[in-house]
């Protein structure tokens, strides 16, 4: 099967073919550690998680490493507002992003390499950069890439220098393309970093932002990427200077495909990012949505379309999720053994596999879902159907991740429904119904059978 991905770099789809066969080296920008996560972040983070689960259903073996920036002006500005420690900063906001990817069952990376790691990495990187001339140190002991030196800078965003206004350089890790600059590749150390500092050729300071991604992504895929991924925002200046800084040092091609995805934009003005509000994962729990929400929430626009979130949108993809898990209860109760696929399998692939449509998979996979449940209505599907089916949900969920099992029941939701086991036993009836009506608000069904309870996802 041929995948197709779309490539930032060429500005079109192309045909995967790995480095190594049956092999992807895949690298992710992940979080800079200095607040929690919100849900913008995380459509990012669920497209790559996506890429990784349809490259693994269709047999390659994957290799992904993800960064932490636990070093850069927002970390140490974090630090210094709130007089902490840089660790005490990133550690805490490290675990709680873990938390959060738990949360929503998004495939660990098999590396998580943190900046603070890999200082002498860099400080090589930034040696070869200076002996080749793409480099240079300042007066202060910082050292400075010069874009003039290197004769592809811009093709990623597709920049053309000469219609834009070139200044000296910058020392900040963002920067608007209107003012493509030398950027810095380490930064003399200032009154204002406090005890973060480290010792280098040029002087005490430490490592600019962008630098800290292509030491470790080269450490650990090689000098030779599949795959770089990051939303929108990382184009321009981020993966930009990645590429002239590795090409450069290295002599290397560095990357193959670069993939993004677009925005989360919040629509709804009680989760608005201007009214500084935007929700975290762990405060759109407690409104009630459950993970599986999320993640369908998330996926259910094509990862290169910007996503219009809402509460209007979680209520939707509430819905869907609790007929793909209500269907999924049925089937269990009818299907005999089996492992056949249906033919709507090998299409959610081929969909999945034409650069990520998941709003066509889902669509797919919608229609097959309302074509079983009309059978099952008219008494109608076979037991051998029903596996079918079962097979298919399961296999499809390798990939979405949205089915709610027994085994996933939250330990909130157990420990209310074995509270509400012993109101029966003890004839509280008006109990019974009071936490069944409170377990139904947390997003999950109850319901009373000859031989026992079964809690299922509203």
């Amino acid at each position: 099967m041929n995948i197709k991905f779309y490539n930032t770099l060429s500005r079109q789809k192309e045909i995967f073919k790995p480095i190594k066969s049956g092999e992807v080296s895949i690298y992710t920008c992940g979080p800079t550690v200095y607040s929690r996560s919100h849900i913008g972040n995380f459509r990012t983070f669920l497209f790559e998680d996506i890429l990784k689960r349809v490259l693994l259903a269709v047999g390659y073996r994957v290799k992904h490493v993800m960064n932490i920036t636990d070093v850069d002006d927002k970390t140490i500005n974090k630090a210094n507002n709130e007089n902490k420690t840089l660790a005490e900063i990133t550690s805490k906001y490290t675990a709680e992003f873990m938390e959060d990817v738990a949360t929503l069952k998004i495939l660990p990376a098999d590396e998580l390499p943190v900046a603070t790691d890999h200082i002498q990495e860099m400080i090589s990187m930034i040696s070869a950069l200076i002996k080749k001339g793409n480099a240079y140190s300042t007066d202060d002991g910082s050292v400075f890439f010069s874009i003039e030196s290197y004769k592809d800078y811009g093709k990623l965003a597709h920049l053309n220098l000469k219609g834009l206004k070139q200044t000296d350089r910058v020392a900040a890790d963002e920067y608007t393309k209107d003012h493509p600059q030398d950027f810095a590749l380490w930064k003399a150390w200032k009154e204002e970093d406090g005890d973060v500092s480290w010792n280098s050729p040029w002087g005490k300071g430490r490592p600019g932002w962008h630098m800290e991604c292509s030491a470790m992504s080269t450490k650990y895929l090689g000098n030779h990427l599949d795959i770089h991924c990051g939303g929108v925002d990382n184009i321009f200046p981020h993966h930009e200077n990645e590429i002239a800084q590795s090409c450069a040092a290295l002599d290397s091609e560095f990357v193959n495909i670069w993939m993004h995805s677009e925005h989360l934009i919040m629509t709804d003005e009680k989760m608005s990012k201007s009214l500084g509000n935007i929700k975290t994962i762990p405060e759109l729990l407690a409104d009630g949505h459950s993970a599986e929400s999320l993640r369908f929430a998330l996926i259910s626009s094509h990862y290169r379309s910007k996503l219009a979130f809402s509460n209007n949108k979680l209520d939707e993809a509430k819905k869907s999720v609790h007929r793909i898990n209500e269907l999924y209860q049925k089937l269990t109760e009818i299907a005999d053994s089996g492992k056949s696929l249906p033919d709507e399998y090998d299409l959610f692939i081929e969909i999945l596999a034409d650069d990520l449509n998941t709003p066509k998979a889902l669509g797919v996979l919608f229609n097959y879902v309302r074509d079983l449940n009309r059978k099952i209505d008219n008494v109608q599907l076979s037991k051998k159907e029903a596996a079918m089916g079962l097979f298919f949900l399961n296999k499809a969920d390798e990939i979405l991740s949205i089915l709610k099992k027994q085994d996933d029941i939250p330990e909130i939701i157990a420990q209310l429904v074995e509270k509400r086991e012993t109101a029966r036993k003890e004839k509280n009836w008006q109990l019974s119904d009071d936490l069944r009506e409170e377990i139904k608000e947390k997003g999950w069904i109850v319901e009373d059978l000859h031989d026992g309870t079964k809690c299922y996802p509203l």
